[in-house]
């Protein structure tokens, strides 16, 4: 089933000059960007995006890595685009995340250590939508309608979109 993914490549994937990367490794796997933009994030969008999160004692962490700078936000499509994105980004904690996943790869922090403050955030470099109704919820929130594009590529036919 041909399906949407919203990924956000977070403020320190940004920082560390990653984007190129990572835009490169989804479209070698054959996903179709339909929307991209360079934002940064307000405390209402973080809110709205981790909204099952906001009562959570960890939440203040998670706003103040979100809205440290700008992140890329774009949607992604494919087939099983949801579950073949989210093996490719990786694990939660970078730290269980498998070499040649984008986190297994990139990401340099995880939870914390014992002895050091758990209140940190963790810099994972990247969010990718967890489910397929999460992913229709997220691009929406993130989206106009206007934003996202629909077309062709030359490879549509070979890879059956």
């Amino acid at each position: 089933m041909y399906e949407k993914s919203l990924i956000i490549i977070k403020p320190d994937g940004v920082q560390r000059g990653l984007v190129g990367n990572i835009i490169t490794r989804f479209e070698n796997a054959g996903l179709k960007i339909h929307g991209m933009k360079f934002v940064q994030p307000t405390q209402e969008m973080a809110r709205a995006h981790y909204s099952e999160h906001v009562d959570k004692g960890f939440y203040p962490t998670v706003e103040e890595y979100i809205l440290s700078g700008p992140v890329l936000v774009f949607a992604l499509g494919g087939i099983n685009s949801v579950k073949k994105i989210r093996l490719m980004v990786g694990a939660t904690e970078p730290a269980s995340s498998a070499p040649g996943t984008i986190r297994g790869d990139f990401a340099h922090q995880s939870y914390p250590a014992p002895g050091e403050p758990d209140d940190k955030p963790i810099r994972n470099l990247i969010h990718a939508s967890g489910s397929s109704e999460e992913a229709v919820t997220e691009v929406k929130l993130w989206f106009n309608d206007d934003e996202i594009i629909e077309y062709g590529k030359i490879t549509d036919e070979l890879l059956a979109f």
